[in-house]
């Protein structure tokens, strides 16, 4: 019974030592689309990640994170080595606003302000909710791509511009002092939906289109150019491939942030 005793207040005194508390901080780096206009992982065209977040730890293993991303992406047909992907000749630019919740594990014990315990890498698992907007250029004037129906949608029945995502990483918390730690992060976020750059299933009958939409939205539908050796015509036909439904779109982020510790270290009450 004592023995049984004794192990109950060293658990309760280890639980309360253990750093609790919130740290808040910002991020910025680099974002990156991976889709239909992006088949190859091609990383050569990163667009600008900013970032807040905010982390409540429940010890120095587990956490619950909060945090509000804006970031821009974009790909280009044209920069691709698929030729097919030459031929169709799509692009798009989008940007993005995103608010998410991850819990987050650390592999070893991190405590801010210790000489042994200042630095852990950490993995992390949750949700987010996506706010997007795909754009593409025709003649020098930049047009919001969803409200043009390009693949051939109803009035009324256009893809949702506010989706879900699966959002998973990990990185390296370091500390700097006893409040500040920089924070270095991977992030992927697999979206609900396909259609963050405006490509997914096949093309429309642009006549059709054209003659619901307007001419500017069959221009956008199909902006195919001939290449050698791949097409005599253009490939906009009518049911002909313009993407790929059977796999969503990604996004992922490559950044670094400042984060500031507001808790603190309380010795157990019994101890006191």
């Amino acid at each position: 019974m004592k023995n049984l005793l004794f192990l109950l207040f060293i658990s309760l005194a280890t639980l309360a030592t253990a750093q609790r508390g919130w740290e808040a901080g910002a991020m910025i780096g680099g974002a990156h689309y991976f889709g239909d206009l992006n088949t190859s992982v091609d990383l050569s065209s990163p667009g600008p990640m900013l970032g807040l977040v905010a982390r409540y730890n429940f010890d120095d293993r587990i956490c619950l994170k909060f945090g509000g991303n804006f970031s821009q992406v974009s790909a280009d047909d044209a920069k691709s080595e698929n030729v097919y992907e030459q031929a169709r000749n799509l692009s798009f630019r989008s940007d993005i606003m995103e608010g998410t919740a991850q819990f987050e594990f650390n592999f070893l014990p991190y405590n801010h302000g210790t000489r042994d315990e200042y630095f852990a890498p950490y993995i992390f698992a949750g949700f987010s909710v996506v706010n997007f907007n795909p754009t593409a250029e025709l003649d020098g004037t930049t047009y919001e791509l969803r409200s043009l129906g390009t693949e051939g949608q109803f009035q009324g029945e256009e893809y949702y511009s506010i989706t879900g995502a699966f959002a998973y990483g990990g990185g390296l918390k370091i500390d700097v002092n006893y409040e500040w730690s920089i924070n270095v992060e991977i992030t992927g976020r697999q979206m609900w939906t396909d259609y963050l750059d405006d490509v997914s299933t096949t093309y429309p009958d642009l006549e059709d289109l054209e003659s619901l939409r307007g001419p500017t939205s069959a221009a956008l539908s199909d902006r195919s150019i001939l290449v050698e050796g791949v097409n005599s015509e253009q490939i906009g036909q009518p049911g002909r491939q313009r993407g790929d439904s059977k796999s969503n779109d990604q996004f992922f982020y490559l950044s670094v942030g400042m984060v500031y510790y507001f808790g603190d270290l309380k010795c157990p009450p019994l101890l006191r």
